[in-house]
């Protein structure tokens, strides 16, 4: 019974963590570039909304996951069109951005609130998903969280162990003498933000295709500013983007534990909803006290404009 209980709690603090950090990857990419993109929560519900449609209509849950990743890089592309182009203010944009795309997916979605789909069978791998208390949890998982797993490899091999990677992060820290010696800043930046669309589109899907497999207005729930955060909380370093993503959903699931364990508590359901948004805040005061080891990891140019010389 314990090992079936503990069992359960990793496995649902697994999928709760998948799409922050999915999202959070392709942020702190985009940041890297020196793109500050605050549209993760409106990027994040117009995926989710596009992904359901199109798995609706197809049954075919592949195709909705990459209809979502499309919908995320084509609000990304007008966030960077806005911002790289038009040079725009980046918060203001990203926060019109994220206005926008939860109306918007409010919108399209009004059809569908009464459809749910069929719950996705979790990828076993063979062998290891039989080992106690860990196996299930982490060897028999849905697919998406084997993709999260694998983009934080990529990425982090990426931004650390290669030549495209280091000449991102001299774009984000210093754009100018990018610039000055060759680099393409603007479609530099296009691609990082286009990236980071995608991967929050992709977040998104795996909220309304896998995670609660069905379309509820403002299902997204504040997961796009975690995200956000968590960016801020890993210090702009992907490994610690998991760490944090897994804390916010064990904050989560302790909480959702709580409230269907039947246990008397005299404090309102409400308040035990928000334990892991104010556990998040509570953690990014924390670390905003040391401004050294924030100045140390930030990206230099994070939210300034570049306008390269005619």
């Amino acid at each position: 019974m314990e090992q079936s209980l503990f069992t359960s709690i990793l496995f649902a603090t697994i999928v709760a963590g998948t799409p922050l950090i999915i999202t959070a990857l392709g942020e702190l990419v985009t940041e890297k570039s020196g793109v500050l993109n605050l549209g993760a929560e409106g990027t994040m519900s117009v995926g989710a909304i596009t992904a359901f449609a199109v798995t609706v209509h197809t049954h075919n849950a592949f195709l909705g996951i990459l209809a979502g990743m499309g919908a995320g890089m084509a609000m990304s592309m007008i966030f960077a069109y806005l911002v790289l182009t038009l040079m725009a203010n980046q918060v203001a944009a990203g926060l019109a951005l994220s206005i926008f795309g939860v109306g918007l997916s409010a919108f399209i979605g009004k059809p569908y609130e009464s459809v749910i789909l069929t719950s996705r069978t979790p990828w076993s791998i063979p062998g290891l998903a039989k080992l106690p208390y860990l196996g299930p949890a982490l060897f028999q998982q849905h697919a998406l969280v084997y993709f999260s797993w694998v983009m934080l490899i990529l990425v982090s091999l990426f931004l650390y162990k290669t030549k495209p990677g280091l000449t991102l992060r001299a774009v984000g820290e210093s754009p100018v003498s990018a610039h000055d010696i060759g680099h393409p800043v603007i479609r530099i930046r296009y691609f990082a933000t286009i990236f980071g669309g995608a991967m929050a589109g992709i977040g998104g899907a795996f909220m309304s295709v896998f995670y609660t497999p069905m379309w509820v207005e403002g299902m997204v729930a504040g997961r796009g500013w975690i995200s956000l955060a968590l960016v801020v909380f890993a210090t702009w370093r992907p490994l610690r983007v998991m760490i944090g993503a897994y804390l916010f959903g064990g904050a989560m699931i302790a909480q959702m534990f709580l409230q269907g364990s039947g246990i008397k508590i005299s404090v309102p359901a409400q308040f035990l909803s928000s334990i892991p948004y104010a556990a998040t805040i509570l953690v990014l005061v924390l670390i905003s006290r040391n401004l050294k080891t924030i100045r140390l990891n930030s990206p230099a140019s994070l939210g300034q404009p570049f306008m390269p010389d005619a």
